[in-house]
């Protein structure tokens, strides 16, 4: 293992232990577990409901990503590797799931590499882009400032989002930066940049094709989708924990935070980062610590599980194993 993974492995095992720590020195057990007990079951069918719907819709958005250039390409066939990139990002560090995704099913969905990492590209930009725009109007809606939570002020806010949308609907802008990548690459190691700066282009292709205005209004749309479904899902474990939660409708600001939170260096599942924000944006309109804190582990163990569990057997089943890179 390189020095600077092993960094990374320690970084985020330290900033869970502290998060993990700041919980548990403000909840007392007895009151968390009094909050447990008292679960709607019927609550969390729903969210499991909203749940699957929100995954659908992730699918059928990569799906649409990648049509144009394998056109036979089915909603099952996108499912399998989807759902289990998500169980081994949940398991493992590095983002390897993404990795799998890219390398290991590549010949599966008949899509090179660069394409693929294309793809992740436009899907990370696109939730990116979804997450702030839940947290502006949560923000809005509940009047609180973005400086509680994260140091900056609505003007970055607004600028990123508007920079993330510019990347997305003029990717052209950006391929004078992208000649200037490939020609490095190429003086560095002429045979293996060659090659790089060939995926390189494809994936510049095919975030062009994605660009148009037809084509990218529609992967919005799945995206709103998406995070809509997911906002459900918060606010169903909100209701599942009534009368304890005394406002369910914090999981819509709980949603945007426990994501932006998963950004800081940390564990496979982000044990510990999610967690703490989670909680903070409950407590902050008017939610107990105890209500909240259990509020975040069952929301976590919600999001966690069933991605895990249905991806997992799909590799089981294929008999997949994660892909070898070489340096």
């Amino acid at each position: 293992m390189k020095m600077t993974q092993l960094a990374r492995i320690t970084l985020g095992l330290v900033l869970a232990v502290f998060f993990i720590y700041l919980i548990a020195k403000q909840v007392n057990l007895a009151d968390l577990s009094g909050v447990l007990r008292h679960t709607d079951p019927e609550w969390i069918f729903a969210a499991l409901v909203a749940f699957c719907c929100g995954y659908a819709c992730r699918i059928a958005r990569w799906r649409k990503m990648l049509l144009q250039d394998s056109p036979m390409l089915s909603f099952k066939n996108c499912a399998g590797p989807l759902l289990a990139s998500f169980a081994i990002n949940n398991v493992l560090p590095f983002r390897a799931g993404d990795v799998m995704r890219a390398f290991a099913f590549n010949r599966q969905l008949k899509i090179t590499s660069g394409i693929i990492l294309a793809s992740l590209f436009v899907e990370r930009l696109l939730d990116l882009l979804m997450v702030l725009l839940i947290l502006g109007g949560a923000l809005a809606i509940f009047d609180l400032n973005f400086k509680r939570f994260a140091g900056v002020g609505s003007v970055m806010l607004i600028s990123l989002s508007l920079l993330i949308i510019l990347v997305l609907l003029f990717p052209r802008l950006f391929t004078p930066l992208v000649r200037i990548v490939n020609r490095s690459l190429m003086k560095l190691s002429p045979g293996f940049g060659n090659k790089l700066a060939a995926e390189i282009n494809k994936g510049l292709n095919t975030l062009l094709h994605l660009s148009k205005k037809g084509t990218m209004l529609i992967l919005m749309l799945w995206s709103c989708a998406a995070w809509l479904a997911e906002g459900t899902v918060f606010w169903c474990v909100a209701m599942a924990l009534r009368p304890a939660i005394q406002v369910a409708q914090a999981g819509w600001l709980a949603l945007p935070v426990g994501t932006l939170a998963t950004l800081i260096p940390g564990t496979p599942g982000y044990i510990g980062t999610f967690d703490y924000f989670t909680i903070k944006a409950m407590t902050t309109l008017g939610n107990t610590t105890a209500a909240s804190t259990a509020y975040a582990l069952l929301v976590h163990v919600v999001l966690w599980l069933p991605s895990t569990i249905t991806g997992g057997l799909y590799l089981l089943a294929n008999n997949i194993q994660k892909p070898r890179i070489k340096n």
